[in-house]
């Protein structure tokens, strides 16, 4: 996996991308929101700009951070998940509450680095393992091969199946229920110590150095299907060079890695209690990171200057301007995300790729059961959802997934043991199973 490989497939693969098309992909998962697709869309395009240009020229471009203002359930995190799958980028999501001021017990800012580079990292394992799948499954099958003929020897007598049956028994997924002892590595004390620069690990745990000069390995009973993903991972890290690896999940993480920060209202100035947390202190801790600083890793040095930050929170007691001024200065493009209407319900339940309802459908299927529905409902569904939020506390879309587990709660329970093998959703079904929640307030309580 070469560097200057991976830059070029990028750039050829980004020229793709214009915010007109990155917007259009987003359609498909994400109703409404036009100003922050827009936002994100350019922001992604602005990447590839800055890659065509000159390094002297480059160096003085960094990405303009995002501030998205909107309520709960909106779009917020999915936006800059999608932008991330979309382009291979290295992608974690954060809470600003999780975070403590330096001088008090818990995880600090930079962490949210290091939990970039170590996505960043499987993210370059799965592609290597997805480019040779062929060659580790082969491998993998012969190995689970010599286990079956270790632990199971009167099985195979009992079959009679030659080694090339047994294998492709073994590929269509037969014996994966059966248990059988394989020898793993312990993590590395040492290699646990280096996680972070001093003498205590990411999380303020001592490594265990009672380890530290004994084998490393050791055996675990195991079911064939999880014998399987083990080998599958170590044989990925014999095709991989991990040089390479690591020096391509760096620079991924540095040059496409995105930061969503979730609750960042939370942090904003607020009455301060005498021993509590400061959250003005949170803010300052979390400024240099996104200005762009060098944050040490087991993996080496993330210069965070180029990393794409993304900032969202409801703002409903605090507003941005309450944040510390060099921070508000951080995050130039602010976009507002609007609360979902009826209209829009009724898109997520029915347009979007891999919809609500299709979801259910798909689920009902693996028992070989048809789940089709009658026009109206995904409209009655809406105005059920949307009239709860409004009565109760708006949590966006999330509510459409509460609605939705109450209306299928019978059919997902019933459906293996019942006789037919279709049903229709109408709306007297609807009405039915959501009695309570349509004729009572009181019961909206008990549900999210």
């Amino acid at each position: 996996m070469d560097l200057q490989i991976q830059r070029e497939n990028l750039l050829v693969f980004m020229k793709t991308l214009t915010p007109s098309a990155i917007t259009r992909y987003l359609d498909k998962y994400i109703i409404s929101q036009k100003a922050a697709k827009r936002a994100i869309s350019v922001a992604l395009r602005n990447r590839y700009r800055r890659m065509k240009l000159k390094a002297e020229m480059r160096e003085n471009i960094t990405p303009k951070n995002l501030l998205m203002i909107g309520p709960t359930g909106v779009g917020k995190t999915e936006i800059a998940r999608k932008i991330a799958r979309l382009i291979g980028a290295p992608f974690v999501k954060v809470e600003a509450t999780k975070y403590t001021e330096v001088g008090y017990v818990g995880r600090d800012v930079e962490s949210m680095i290091r939990d970039l580079v170590a996505a960043s990292i499987s993210l370059v394992r799965k592609e290597i393992m997805e480019q040779n799948k062929k060659l580790i499954e082969q491998r993998v099958a012969s190995r689970i091969l010599k286990l079956i003929k270790r632990h199971y020897p009167d099985m195979l007598l009992e079959k009679n199946l030659s080694d090339q049956q047994l294998l492709e028994e073994i590929k269509a997924g037969n014996f994966m229920n059966l248990e059988v002892d394989v020898e793993t590595k312990s993590p590395n004390p040492l290699q646990e110590l280096t996680n972070n620069v001093g003498i205590i690990g990411i999380e303020g745990q001592m490594p265990d150095f009672s380890k530290l000069f004994g084998n490393n390995k050791k055996t675990k009973r195991v079911t064939f299907e999880k014998a399987k993903e083990l080998f599958a991972q170590e044989e990925t890290d014999k095709i991989a060079d991990e040089d390479q690896v690591v020096e391509v999940a760096k620079w991924r993480a540095e040059n496409l890695g995105i930061v969503f920060i979730d609750e960042f209202d939370k942090i904003a100035k607020e009455q301060q209690v005498s021993g509590s947390v400061n959250r003005e202190g949170v803010q300052r801790d979390i400024l240099p990171i996104v200005e762009g600083s060098q944050v040490h890793t087991r993996y080496g040095i993330i210069d965070t200057s180029n990393i794409l930050f993304i900032a969202a929170g409801a703002f409903y007691v605090s507003k941005p301007s309450d944040l510390i001024p060099e921070l508000q200065g951080r995050f130039p493009v602010r976009v507002e995300l609007n609360e979902l209407t009826k209209d829009d319900f009724v898109k997520i339940l029915s347009e979007t790729e891999n919809s609500m309802f299709s979801q259910y459908q798909h689920l009902l299927s693996a028992e070989d059961f048809e789940l089709t529905y009658e026009e109206g409902v995904f409209e009655y569904i809406a105005e059920i959802a949307y009239k709860m939020n409004a009565e109760s506390e708006n949590i966006g879309a999330r509510r459409l997934y509460t609605v939705l587990e109450k209306l299928f709660e019978d059919l997902l329970f019933d459906t293996p043991d019942k006789q037919e093998n279709s049903f229709v959703i109408t709306k007297n079904y609807v009405e039915t199973q959501l009695e309570d929640i349509i004729k009572s307030k009181d019961y909206y309580k008990y549900i999210l």
